[in-house]
C-alpha cells in the first residue's frame, strides 16, 4: 500500500458517500420514530404508495428495498397488523402474492410525508443547486442499475411517476 492509495479520490467520494448517507439517515429516523414508523416500514409504504395500484409483488418489494424474502415477509407482517397494508394473492401466479397499501397507510403517507420532506429539503436536496441535484440523481440511478438491476422491476414507468411528483 502507498500514500497514494491513502489519497485516491474513490475513497474520498465513499467515505463522503457513507458519512452524508448516515448523517441524514439518521436525522430522518428520529422523525419517522415519531410516527410509529421503523425506516424499513416507511420505504415500503412508499414503494408502495408510489406503485401503480398500490401494490407490488412480494418479490418485486424485496428486489426495490434490498430485504431477503423472509425480511420483507416480516415487514409486511408488522404493516399488515397495524392495517398500514395487506396481502392480496396473485390471480395468475398460485405462489406470488401482491402487498398493497390500505387507506390506512396512505393516511399514514400523508401524516408523515411534510415533515420528512421538510428534513429532506433541509437537510440533502435542499442543500443542491437544481443542476447539482439532477446530476446527483443521474449518477445514483446509473449506480442503483449497476449493483442492483432488479431495483426497478415491476414498475415499468417509474421514471415518469417521479416526474409527474416533481411536477406536482
Amino acid at each position: 500500500m502507498t500514500d497514494e492509495m491513502l489519497e485516491d479520490p474513490r475513497i474520498t467520494a465513499m467515505g463522503l458517500f457513507v458519512e452524508a448517507f448516515t448523517g441524514v439517515t439518521a436525522r430522518l429516523n428520529v422523525q419517522l420514530a415519531e410516527h410509529g414508523l421503523g425506516n424499513v416500514d416507511f420505504e415500503v409504504l412508499v414503494r408502495l404508495a408510489r406503485s401503480p395500484g398500490g401494490e407490488l409483488r412480494m418479490t418485486d418489494l424485496a428486489a426495490q428495498t434490498g430485504l431477503s424474502t423472509s425480511g420483507v415477509t416480516r415487514v409486511v407482517d408488522r404493516l399488515e397488523r397495524d392495517g398500514l397494508a395487506i396481502r392480496r394473492a396473485c390471480p395468475t401466479d398460485r405462489r406470488g402474492s401482491f402487498t398493497v397499501v390500505t387507506p390506512a397507510g396512505v393516511a399514514k403517507m400523508h401524516e408523515v410525508l411534510p415533515d420528512h420532506l421538510a428534513l429532506i429539503d433541509e437537510w440533502f436536496t435542499g442543500r443542491l443547486s437544481p443542476e447539482h441535484l439532477e446530476a446527483l440523481l443521474s449518477g445514483l440511478r446509473t449506480i442503483r442499475d449497476a449493483v442492483r438491476p432488479g431495483a426497478t422491476s415491476g414498475v415499468a414507468d417509474l421514471g415518469r411517476t417521479t416526474e409527474a411528483h416533481r411536477a406536482a
